[in-house]
């Protein structure tokens, strides 16, 4: 089994959820905006691909019920995603390295830039350095 396999069966959609809950995509809309349904897309972690000094992650976008995925809504969001204490991508991290088990440490993070895959999807990757 490679190391990608294992992360892959490891970060299951179970362990996402737990990881990143569905509901914290209502939290952040609620601090940012007011109001949970005000909010025009979905947040979902995904896991992507492991090497032997890092794991990969995104962060995907979906429109929710008769809203639309923006550019403009959503260019900003790596330096957001950075800093809000709702979506709180340190803790998550932390909660990642608590998840490997002493398999490996997180030692740093870095958020890329927006992809928009397509106009229903974009995705923001998540990048943590592992470190035996």
């Amino acid at each position: 089994m490679t190391t990608a396999d294992y992360y892959r069966q490891a970060f299951n959609t179970e362990a996402l959820s737990e990881l990143f809950p569905d509901e914290r995509a209502d939290r952040f809309f609620e601090a940012l905006l007011g109001d949970p349904e005000e909010g025009a897309y979905n947040i979902r972690l995904t896991f992507k691909d492991a090497g032997d000094d890092r794991l990969e992650f995104e962060f995907q976008l979906t429109p929710r019920p008769g809203k639309c995925l923006r550019c403009n809504l959503t260019y900003g969001l790596p330096d957001v995603f950075s800093r809000h204490p709702i979506i709180n991508v340190q803790g998550l991290v932390d909660a990642i390295d608590r998840f490997l088990d002493g398999k490996g440490h997180c030692t740093d993070w870095t958020l890329g830039r927006v992809r928009e895959v397509h106009p229903k999807l974009h995705s923001i990757p998540l990048t943590t350095r592992i470190m035996p």
